[in-house]
């Protein structure tokens, strides 16, 4: 009796250990809503900013330089120490410019508030009237550890603007699962509107994520096979994702953090309308053929972008060779803008426009080129090392990297 009352309650164990529960304390960031009284910080005085920083105070806590890059309304502060970022949202008043946000170390779950502010002695009064002729920027602020306020000083001061090949250069940095994975704890899910409303802050150009098609025809964005408590929360529904209608899927699945799952045609709304993201990688997961179906989103999508004078790229993930096979039955297939992860006379057979192999084959120089001298671009999936991201960036001539620390990516490719 012992043996089996023993056995239940490991059973039992293991099925609560699958939530792997970890709490985070996300930080509060502007609790006094004081951005909301600022002017909002001008286009050009953001791109006098970007750039690379010395880390004059807490150096001991991110490093001795960090890449600081606007992306729209948010400002990333970029580390290589810990895969540590800052993502801050800013305002001016009374020619000082104040930054209000939180900072993250990516390799675990440390986080707290952050504030800055640029005097008008220190960079100030210049960088809002677009006067570039004098160099003097010092961002002084602090940290906070958790939900603590911050109370740790940190100064940042301009070192020098990107170099003219990171400014001409057509890198693109994608962010895995629409921005993160569920197990790095970002307070919202892998492959939901939410994530990618927050990859641009964690220094992304473009994102990845995961396709997947309902019994009605529904495609949406999932990453495994199955309904489970890695991706989503408890409920009533259990077994294949692909065996429920959308509906059923919509009323009772939840993802991790409560979002509900995302149509791809919601996801790429969203992208097309909230963000200035330039790639779209579609992962085709589906155990059907979902190319016709996800090929008249795609399409629809990227005429709108058209319209709107938007560079979007989206394309077609091809991760095997079946996937392969369905695009080359398909109509026109040589011009469905796709990216094919096989062997490049796959990717020159479907005509694909992007390459994709696995980072572990290695920077394979002499593939890329030739893939170069086809018109074609090549990118490499899902690089993390950070040793490895540095030499492939350095070394390597990929056009991108998919990965899910994006932020170090970024860092390692602006301080070039």
């Amino acid at each position: 009796m012992k043996k089996v009352i023993l056995f239940i309650g490991l059973l039992l164990l293991g099925f609560t250990s699958c939530d792997n529960v970890v709490e985070v304390d996300h930080p509060v960031v502007d609790p006094s809503d004081f951005l909301s009284q600022t002017t909002p910080i001008p286009d050009y005085s953001k791109k006098i900013m970007d750039g690379v920083y010395s880390v004059v105070k807490g150096s001991d806590k991110y490093g001795e330089q960090v890449v600081l890059k606007w992306s729209g309304t948010n400002l990333s502060i970029l580390s290589s120490k810990d895969v540590g970022y800052f993502v801050m949202q800013g305002g001016s008043l009374d020619s000082v410019i104040f930054l209000m946000g939180y900072w993250r170390f990516r390799v675990n779950s440390e986080t707290g508030p952050a504030n800055f502010y640029i005097s008008r002695e220190e960079g100030g009064s210049k960088l809002l009237s677009g006067d570039t002729t004098n160099s003097t920027i010092i961002l002084r602020g602090s940290y906070g550890n958790g939900t603590n306020l911050p109370n740790e000083p940190v100064v940042l001061q301009y070192l020098r603007p990107f170099s003219d090949y990171v400014k001409q250069s057509d890198f693109y940095i994608l962010a895995h699962r629409g921005g993160g994975r569920n197990s790095e704890y970002l307070g919202v899910s892998e492959n939901s509107i939410e994530m990618i409303n927050l990859a641009e802050g964690y220094g992304a150009t473009g994102i990845e994520i995961d396709i997947h098609v309902s019994t009605d025809g529904v495609a949406f964005l999932y990453h495994d096979s199955d309904i489970n408590l890695r991706l989503t929360q408890k409920s009533v529904i259990w077994g294949k994702v692909e065996d429920f209608s959308w509906a059923q899927l919509r009323t009772f699945i939840k993802l991790k953090n409560g979002e509900d799952i995302p149509t791809l045609r919601e996801a790429l709304e969203f992208v097309l309308e909230h963000t200035s993201l330039r790639f779209v990688w579609l992962d085709l997961k589906s155990g059907k053929d979902e190319i016709p179906l996800v090929r008249e989103i795609q399409k629809e999508i990227l005429e709108r972008a058209a319209t709107m004078n938007r560079d979007l790229k989206i394309v077609l993930g091809l991760p095997v060779e079946d996937k392969v096979n369905n695009l080359l039955a398909y109509p026109d297939y040589q011009n469905i803008p796709s990216l094919c992860e096989l062997d490049v006379s796959l990717v020159q057979k479907v005509n694909s426009q992007f390459w994709a192999p696995r980072w572990t084959q290695g920077t394979q120089t002499d593939l890329v080129r030739q893939m170069h001298s086809e018109g074609r671009k090549a990118f490499v999936w899902t690089l993390d090392e950070p040793a490895f991201i540095q030499s492939f960036i350095n070394e390597g001539e990929f056009d991108g990297i998919l990965t899910n620390y994006p932020s170090l990516v970024a860092y390692y490719h602006y301080i070039r």
